[in-house]
């Protein structure tokens, strides 16, 4: 499973009693910050998600990241199910980790179900912890007489043999993140799949899932941001408010969507961390630049996943997302963003976005897809990752606007080509909604 990312920080190891655990140190920032990811984490293919990997590059943006595998999972060295570490033993991977990074005073942020272990840890080691942030986390998962919120013993059951046998798949990541994209969910299985064995998985969390560190939490001196995302059943925002609660001083966010994960909805964390451990936000590169956007969209896509299932149709929609990459990458177009049942991406070319498209609509048709496309030639601003302008909605608005197999394209690009040898029917003039004016637009001939 190879990395995205060519510079890909080197691979350590510190030992921990008997067993290696694998660290990583990114960026050089003046704040050391230890990102405790936990199961699903394996260092060296963390990033082949590429929603991780710019989350990680944000991060070490403002901070020297620390990364590790804690004993049993990832590039660590793996524990016998039946003698899973305690949350205390899983302290000393932390510990060492810090040691053998040469951080003195650190920053820790830790999700899921390394919370309860970085909690742990900042009671018992102050002088260690500079600052904590916990995310979508408990300190304690199951219901007591003094804890109403938690999950009963019998739902705590069977969490963990969901886990055992769903463990690895793209349904499981679907369920924990449900606005993630069909690439994030194959490439995040896949990582899951390579951090622990589906057993191995349920059986730390059955042990997680039972511990209680709520008498840590008055010890924890240190400033500490919670963030709970509002819409996720695995970790209620209930749990969050309460670890706000009984933190002295903690600062609770509340965070819009239902994913666990770093998906492209919840990249805006590495802001909120930004602004907790420097004080400032980090502002939003803004540029304009003449770009040609493309929007792409299968015909029918409701009927067909209705006549087909949701596993072929999933299986198809894969497919075809697949092949859209492929040509983009082949004419050197830019992934913006998916629409569900299809892409936006631009071109720094018109000519290349045309062909592009026309091939994109070959191979789909050779998946049994139909395929709608638009494109227009504006000026856009970019922020970061996404494109925003009138120039992307009226891409939007061409493509809607398209019949099945046609590359629908504004005048601006048909004026642009001039000379490519592309040829061109007329579709008459329109009314884009939203965009003022009569737009003629053209047909491109493959």
């Amino acid at each position: 499973m190879p990395s995205v990312v060519s510079d890909q920080p080197e691979t350590r190891y510190v030992a921990v009693g008997d067993a290696d655990v694998a660290y990583q140190v990114l960026g050089d920032g003046p704040v050391d910050l230890l990102f405790c990811y936990g199961l699903g984490s394996h260092i060296e293919y963390n990033v082949q998600v590429p929603t991780i990997e710019r989350f990680y590059q944000r991060l070490a943006s403002f901070c020297r990241l620390i990364t590790f595998d804690r004993r049993g999972t990832g590039a660590s060295d793996g524990v016998p199910r039946n003698s899973v570490p305690t949350l205390e033993e899983w302290t000393e991977d932390m510990a060492a980790v810090l040691d053998a990074a040469g951080s003195r005073r650190t920053a820790i942020f830790a999700t899921g179900d390394t919370g309860p272990i970085a909690i742990l840890y900042a009671a018992m080691h102050p002088e260690r912890v500079s600052a904590l942030a916990l995310l979508n986390t408990a300190a304690r998962f199951m219901v007591a007489d003094d804890y109403p919120i938690g999950r009963s013993p019998e739902e705590v059951d069977s969490l963990v043999e969901m886990l055992a046998a769903a463990w690895g798949t793209p349904e499981f990541v679907s369920v924990a993140n449900p606005s993630a994209d069909s690439e994030f969910l194959h490439l995040t299985a896949q990582l899951l799949r390579a951090s622990a064995t589906p057993r191995t998985a349920a059986a730390q969390y059955d042990n997680v899932l039972r511990n209680d560190v709520r008498q840590a939490l008055p010890l924890i001196r240190v400033p500490t941001l919670v963030l709970n995302v509002t819409d996720q059943p695995f970790t209620p925002v209930a749990h969050g408010r309460y670890l706000a609660e009984h933190i002295d001083g903690a600062n609770f966010v509340e965070l819009a969507g239902g994913d666990l994960s770093f998906t492209a909805a919840n990249l805006v964390i590495a802001d909120e961390l930004a602004e907790f451990l420097t004080g400032e936000r980090p502002m939003i590169e803004v540029d304009r630049i003449l770009t040609t956007v493309l929007f792409t969209d299968i015909v029918g896509s409701t009927e067909r996943a209705a006549a087909l299932g949701d596993q072929q149709w999933r299986s198809l929609l894969d497919a075809h997302d697949r092949t859209v990459r492929d040509e983009l990458r082949r004419f050197r177009g830019r992934e913006i963003n998916t629409t569900g049942d299809g892409f936006v991406a631009s071109f720094d070319g018109p000519a290349r976005a045309i062909r592009c498209a026309h091939a994109i609509i070959e191979d789909a048709g050779r998946l049994g897809i139909e395929l709608r496309t638009g494109l227009h030639t504006g000026e856009c601003e970019v922020r970061g990752d996404d494109l925003g302008g009138i120039a992307v909605h009226i891409a939007a608005r061409v493509a809607s606007l398209a019949t099945p197999g046609e590359v629908l394209v504004s005048g601006t690009v048909k004026d642009l080509v001039v000379g490519s040898g592309i040829e061109f029917d007329e579709r008459g003039e329109h009314s884009l909604k939203g965009v003022p004016g009569k737009w003629k637009l053209f047909a491109a001939a493959g």
